[in-house]
């Protein structure tokens, strides 16, 4: 078998231990279930190539008893008897069609094509056919991840099945060492940067990617396994601000309460026992304030809680949900504590997992003590963060959906994590920026009846002497 054989010559040893575990998940479902009840649902992105590829690798060792230490596999290949799914769809890339087609024939694949939405599909084929496991390409990371192991029962409502998930802890590096390591064919689509791909309605390519502009203003791309940071592998996809600018809405109005509904409203909280108790004075909390109206945003919340993970999931929840953007802070140190992070997931309703490559940020910082088993910090919220690098950061800052964790301890870190995060999201338009609202009000020594009597008089000497009222240059 050619991907067994091209793995073992390799020296990456990461990429080895990732083929190593998805093969024994693989091999432990074989075991499990027959050939006739297990199925692989095959769409034709980077992540279900790689699985085809460990799928027929994994059936072959597992039909020849190999041990994948000392067996040297031969070169004759194992009819593929899996059955696999593929969900045709009018809004899929020709590219991805065409290269589903053209793989299923090169590798003679048993493929029930299927024109209905996921769920009805999987109801039809499962009638019909005696499917109890499906092998799918999900990894931690993606929207369908959250709450997922390597074997997960279907969720409730759907048709009953088992979710096998033999690359669940593979990052975008994993997918491409693994890619061009065994030399296999990929959907041509990225080779023209694109890096994550949906429908052609959401997927544009990865603008991290684009390198030059040709005489007629033609864009061009390098392909997707140049992508310097995994984590963006989703620029691509199209985003929907949260938030509109302010002029989008003004109707011109000028008093408070509608200038306070038309921004931009965010929270902030700090996390620490020692602010509670006035062992330190938090000044990152005021100047944080004067930095987000600065640039037109409403502080609508300040906050500071206890150093306990309920105390801030609590705190994140009350949050999250009436503001554009939730900012916190806390803890000692140049990373995000333990318990900030915990709560964050906890008021998402996600898990903590290891992400490798937070990871090796971290091992950078502290050393090879650093590993997700035996570091905390090298855990975030499953499924909903994501990791803003800046060259001047020595950290990423974290983003967990709408929840911003600022890593300062001061105000001079603040100052640079403020100018990082301010370049970072406005490249990737997720910041509305519009001018400082200022409230302007008129002061009087009048009393109110003396006011009202002042104002009648005055309405009355321009009913009958407008000119007296003219304006002036």
């Amino acid at each position: 078998m050619e991907i067994h054989k091209a793995i073992r010559e390799s020296d990456d040893i990461r990429l080895k231990t990732k083929y190593n575990n998805a093969i024994y998940v693989i091999q432990r479902a074989l075991a499990l279930y027959s050939a006739e009840e297990v199925a692989f649902s095959f769409n034709g992105g980077k992540d279900s190539t790689v699985l085809l590829h460990l799928l027929r690798a994994g059936y072959y060792l597992h039909q020849a008893g190999t041990n994948l230490s000392t067996r040297d596999p031969v070169n004759d290949e194992i009819t593929f008897p899996i059955r696999t799914i593929y969900f045709e769809s009018s809004s899929v890339f020709p590219e991805i069609n065409s290269f589903t087609y053209d793989t299923a024939f090169a590798y003679k694949l048993q493929m029930d094509i299927i024109r209905l939405d996921f769920k009805s599909g999987l109801e039809a084929l499962l009638k019909d056919k005696p499917i109890r496991a499906i092998f799918l390409g999900v990894r931690i990371g993606d929207p369908t991840a959250v709450g997922q192991e390597q074997f997960s029962p279907s969720s409730p409502g759907w048709p009953p099945f088992m979710r096998v998930n033999p690359i669940l802890d593979w990052s975008y590096r994993d997918v491409w060492a693994f890619l061009l390591t065994c030399k296999v064919q990929y959907c041509s689509l990225y080779d023209q940067g694109y890096t994550s791909i949906g429908s052609i309605h959401d997927t544009v390519p990865n603008a991290l990617l684009c390198h030059t502009k040709t005489d007629n203003s033609e864009e061009k791309y390098k392909p997707a396994y140049l992508l310097p940071d995994g984590r963006l592998e989703r620029a691509g996809r199209v985003k929907k601000l949260t938030s509109q600018p302010l002029n989008a809405v003004s109707n011109g109005v000028n008093h408070e309460e509608s200038h306070w509904k038309s921004m931009s409203t965010a929270s902030v909280i700090a996390v620490g026992d020692e602010i509670l108790s006035g062992t330190v004075e938090d000044r990152v909390g005021s100047v944080l304030c004067r930095k987000l109206h600065s640039i037109g945003w409403a502080v609508s919340h300040v906050s500071i809680t206890r150093n306990d993970i309920d105390s801030v999931a609590d705190e994140v929840d009350r949050q999250k949900s009436t503001n554009d953007m939730v900012f916190i802070y806390g803890g000692v140190g140049p990373l995000p504590s333990d318990v900030t992070v915990a709560g964050i997931a906890k008021a998402f309703g996600v898990r903590m997992a290891p992400d490798e490559e937070f990871e090796e940020y971290l091992r950078h910082l502290i050393g090879e003590r650093c590993t997700g088993d035996r570091n905390e910090m090298a855990q975030l919220p499953e499924g909903i963060t994501e990791l803003m690098h800046h060259d001047k950061l020595r950290v990423p800052l974290i983003k967990c959906r709408n929840v911003i964790i600022l890593t300062a301890t001061n105000v001079a870190e603040l100052e640079k994590e403020w100018d990082c995060l301010i370049e970072l999201m406005k490249s990737n338009e997720l910041l509305v920026m519009t001018e400082p609202f200022v409230s302007k009000r008129l002061a009087t020594t009048l009393s109110d009846d003396e006011a009202r009597i002042r104002a009648a008089a005055e309405a009355l000497c321009k009913k009958f002497h407008p000119g007296a009222f003219s304006e002036v240059d």
